[in-house]
């Protein structure tokens, strides 16, 4: 079966594909808490359905992950990966529809996952189903990862299954949000830092005369941090087009001044400061968390270098530093064949060209990536309502979505 004869079969099946992503919508696997069981349940009845076959392995028992896989083992494998858990809704009064509406109004999808990313997850969902009940032998297999906990780090979902050694392939396609005409091939690394300072505490009367305050110590330091903002990547080649292409994606797409640095210089967020016990004592500890973001060609060892620089070169005595699962920036050759089979597809479906993008921010590609696997972002979504209010998708790329996972495997291991 070629592609056009799978796109006919799906579309004539298109109301399948809509129901399945209206019915993950309507599941709240609201993360945190956490517990995706209901929805798990939903999607292995679906693959029993359409005998596809599956198993469940995980750290925790209300944080499941489903492995499930079609096709020819010990040929070339295609991983699909879709987390099935959702941000919080926040104020129900600030949606215009009810969130777990999973509602379809004016060819758009509503609720919350629709975009971040169960309609991403449905639609290869759906294009491999297709794919099993039409028969269709592959020379290879497909290994669909359903992970329960990515809006929270991952470490019961994508990164557990890495550790195990339960995923192994050639290529990846993680659905999470890009635009149909928009292929995410690179993005930034991740480092969270903890900045810590202890001081001698006193009678906050005294104070600057007598103890030492942990919090002045971060106060004065933090915006000295600004300085590794400065540090950014050298580019050539392929890599330099790409840069330059998400630098002016991102401009248009945040109408902001500057802000298509973020693409290739450190950024830092300062996220959380907290310290002392009471307003009349004098604080003798006190911690800030930052968000620091690593380009694509900087070393993230050199990050933390030029922190160490800082603090030494600021006098600032008993401030220390720590890092959480510090990573550097990531990407995957415009030549891939990956991305010319979705280049291709895009190109026949839409009769556009693709965009190939680097992103500024990070999610569980980074995993397929440091493993050797060649993998993409590539899923429907309407990017405002992503944790946001009103979040939806629009229905037609569902669809095209779907299409080009089908096509995506038929290319590959068809």
């Amino acid at each position: 079966m070629n592609r056009n004869e799978i796109w006919a079969l799906m579309d004539e099946r298109q109301d399948e594909l809509l129901t399945l992503c209206s019915d993950l919508i309507k599941i709240p696997s609201v993360n945190p808490p956490g517990d995706v069981s209901v929805i798990v349940r939903y999607i292995t009845n679906y693959f029993k359905a359409h005998k596809i076959a599956y198993d469940i392995v995980g750290a925790s028992e209300d944080r499941p992950n489903i492995l499930a896989r079609y096709g020819t083992p010990g040929g070339k494998t295609v991983v699909f990966n879709g987390h099935c858990d959702v941000v919080p809704v926040g104020d129900e009064e600030k949606w215009a529809f009810p969130p777990f509406s999973g509602e379809i109004r004016d060819g758009v999808m509503l609720g919350r996952g629709t975009s971040d990313m169960k309609c991403g997850m449905g639609a290869f969902l759906f294009a491999v189903a297709m794919l099993a009940d039409a028969g269709v032998k592959l020379s290879g297999d497909v290994l669909m990862t359903i992970v329960p906990d990515e809006e929270t780090g991952g470490a019961y979902g994508t990164q557990w299954l890495f550790e195990n050694g339960y995923i192994k392939g050639d290529w990846g396609i993680v659905a999470e949000p890009t635009g149909m005409d928009n292929i995410e091939v690179g993005q930034k690394g991740t480092m969270g830092m903890n900045l810590y300072a202890t001081g001698t505490t006193a009678h906050g009367s005294l104070s600057p005369y007598v103890g030492e305050n942990a919090i002045d110590k971060l106060v004065r330091l933090l915006p000295m941090m600004y300085e590794l903002r400065e540090i950014h990547g050298s580019y050539d080649g392929e890599i330099a087009q790409v840069m330059e292409i998400s630098r002016q994606k991102a401009k248009a797409v945040q109408k902001t001044e500057g802000v298509e640095n973020i693409m290739d210089h450190v950024t830092v967020n300062f996220g959380t400061i907290q310290g002392g016990v009471k307003r009349n004592v004098v604080a003798d500890s006190a911690m800030a968390e930052l968000d620091v973001r690593v380009p694509i060609g900087v070393n993230h060892e050199d990050v933390i270098a030029r922190v160490d620089e800082i603090i030494a070169k600021s006098g600032i005595q008993g401030v220390t530093a720590t890092y959480d699962n510090p990573r550097g920036g990531n990407f995957v050759s415009v030549k891939d064949p990956i991305v010319e089979t979705v280049r291709d597809c895009i190109k026949e479906l839409l009769d556009i060209e693709l965009i190939t993008a680097y992103q500024w921010a990070s999610s569980d590609t980074r995993y397929f990536r440091e493993a050797g696997i060649s993998t993409i972002q590539y899923g429907p979504s309407n990017t405002e309502g992503i944790h946001n209010y009103n979040e939806t998708v629009d229905v037609a790329d569902i669809v095209t979505a779907a299409k080009v996972y089908a096509a995506i495997i038929l290319s590959l291991v068809g």
